[in-house]
């Protein structure tokens, strides 16, 4: 059955006919609704997200602070700048994760008591043999990188490396739950490693490690399932609540250990009174000066110009010596 336009919709046709719109007119919504950006998100179905938003904000805030300690001790042991920074956190299967990575590599498994299960902490070739070269007193200027395994020597030099990462991890984790990173075993292929299912989430962690014209990637692995019983921790809120009352109990020791042992200056006001200049230029040994402060009053005792104590004089083995007798009033006049 054809189609047969109502009363209405042919004086709307006739309406525009006559009119006469102009092309640009015409064609404008259809361009419009080509240019219009469409919100549309890719989503995996076969690997979901299992790590919120604002937990992995919190895992990338633990882990600025593990880029800047670890840089400073890396720094410290090579006797030269060393740049750490968190480059990406992302979320991928570990079979992404391994087919990532180059092969040979510096690949290391750590454990991280009391969770159960194993970490990755993988260091890129184009950075460890720099840091061996500088180790073994190189200059880095013409290095070559080998695309071989590392040497058992090699690899004991990379442990006094790996062994200061794992003290910061130990250090910066520690503010959120107990946790001791360690060493458990090393491999050259990554491939050989299976320390989840392939299909396994993980969180991955790079960080980008800068030694003069050299650079390279550290790259931590960590499956969902070692720190899912610490995953409520991570909120970003009671994160961030905690962070700045450790950082006040960390501020609040270091300045009071710093507070003990400074030295400050102390002085003791006997009296105050003014004379004339022609008495100050006539001023000779044996003279009286008379001040109007009675002989029983306690004497002022400041501290860096402050009103802190008032004592009295006395002599202690053979030296003057202030005995305290109060506190002195912030006001208190000498």
């Amino acid at each position: 059955m054809s189609d047969v336009l109502d009363q209405t919709e042919v004086d709307a046709l006739l309406s525009a006919v006559a009119t006469g719109l102009p092309e640009q007119e015409k064609t404008e919504p259809a361009e419009r609704a080509q240019k219009q950006p469409h919100d549309v998100h890719l989503y995996d179905f076969k690997r979901p997200e299992r790590v919120s938003k604002d937990q992995m904000r919190a895992l990338e805030a633990i882990h600025e602070g593990f880029a800047r300690n670890f840089g400073a001790s890396l720094s410290g042991f090579l006797r030269t700048i060393v740049e750490v920074r968190v480059a990406s956190i992302e979320q991928l299967t570990y079979s992404e994760f391994i087919h990532s990575l180059p092969n040979p590599t510096c690949f290391n498994l750590l454990s991280a008591n009391p969770l159960e299960g194993q970490l990755c902490l993988e260091i890129s070739p184009l950075i460890v043999y720099p840091i061996i070269d500088r180790l073994l007193g190189g200059s880095n200027a013409e290095l070559f990188i080998p695309q071989r395994p590392l040497t058992t020597i090699e690899w004991r030099l990379v442990k006094r490396i790996t062994d200061r990462a794992l003290s910061t991890l130990t250090e910066v984790w520690s503010h959120l739950v107990s946790i001791s990173f360690e060493l458990a075993e090393t491999e050259s292929n990554p491939h050989l490693v299976q320390i989840v299912a392939p299909n396994e989430v993980v969180v991955v962690i790079s960080l980008e490690l800068k030694i003069g014209t050299r650079a390279g990637t550290m790259t931590l692995c960590i499956p969902f399932n070692v720190i899912e019983p610490v995953m409520s921790k991570l909120a970003t809120q009671s994160w961030l609540a905690y962070q700045r009352k450790a950082a006040n109990d960390r501020q609040r020791a270091t300045l009071a250990s710093h507070l003990r042992t400074a030295e400050v200056d102390v002085r003791a006001f006997l009296a105050e009174t003014t004379i004339t200049v022609h008495d100050l230029l006539h001023l000779q040994v044996g003279d009286i000066i008379a001040t109007p402060k009675p002989a029983d009053t306690d004497l002022l005792i400041q501290v860096k110009d402050r009103n802190k104590f008032a004592g009295r004089l006395y002599q202690f083995k053979g030296a003057r010596a202030l005995r305290v007798t109060r506190l002195a009033e912030p006001d208190e006049t000498l």
